[in-house]
């Protein structure tokens, strides 16, 4: 497979959340303001997660969409970056 044939390389984004703000974490891929919610979802049938948080902090959020601890990354994206042929 060729460099221009391979999926994209995924990678956590790191943010900063603050406490008691509402966010949208982007679920069908599509948004243009990874790894927030911009809309595009729009008839796909997905929905953005809303989730909030209690405490000020820096997190890293997905954008491979896999994790089991949406929306915060769980490292998943490692194994399918390997099966894309991604060292």
């Amino acid at each position: 497979m060729s460099e221009s044939d391979k999926p994209p390389k995924f990678a956590p984004i790191q943010v900063q959340l603050e406490a008691g703000k509402q966010y949208y974490w982007c679920r069908c891929g599509l948004s243009k303001n990874q790894p927030f919610c911009d809309g595009s979802h729009k008839n796909t049938g997905i929905t953005p997660l809303a989730f909030m948080t209690d405490e000020s902090k820096s997190a890293w959020l997905c954008v491979c969409k896999k994790t089991d601890k949406a929306p915060y990354c769980d490292g998943t994206h490692n194994r399918i970056n390997r099966e894309n042929g991604y060292e």
